[in-house]
């Protein structure tokens, strides 16, 4: 676990229900909208909005017991509060094993953000137009 005195807390976020609550103790590096069905269904939407850090610079501060945790492919795993249904966390035991995603709707902070893509835009849903000019990746 990080030492807030060393690393001073940059964002906080919680779920729905406020039974879980997190830190980053680093700004967000990078932000996605993630257009891949997996996603779609986890999040109930067109698309999820994540922003990423090093795992080490996130740490749950309330409520861990309450989570819970789905492999919902072989490489990623996903992170909810079991009360609210609210995503928590994704991170992926394959390219990104040093990074996790946060989901951006679930930040209590104000959020400056960094650069935008969409990306699995080949997935997306077919009634979703994206006008918002930021890159368009097929995969990522």
């Amino acid at each position: 676990m990080n030492n807030p005195v060393n690393n001073p807390v940059v964002h906080q976020g919680s779920c729905l229900c406020g039974g879980v609550r997190y830190e980053t103790t680093a700004p967000i590096k990078a932000s996605s909208h993630c257009h891949c069905s997996m996603c779609r269904k986890a999040h109930g939407a067109a698309f999820a909005s994540y922003g990423n850090v090093r795992r080490e610079h996130h740490r749950f501060v309330q409520g861990e017991a309450l989570v819970r945790t789905y492999h919902s492919s072989p490489q990623v795993t996903r992170q909810f509060c079991a009360v609210c249904g609210s995503p928590l966390l994704w991170h992926s035991d394959g390219a990104y094993v040093d990074i996790v995603a946060v989901p951006l709707g679930t930040l209590d902070t104000p959020f400056h953000t960094p650069p935008q893509k969409h990306i699995y835009v080949a997935s997306k849903a077919p009634w979703v137009e994206i006008c918002d000019g930021y890159p368009q990746i097929d995969r990522e």
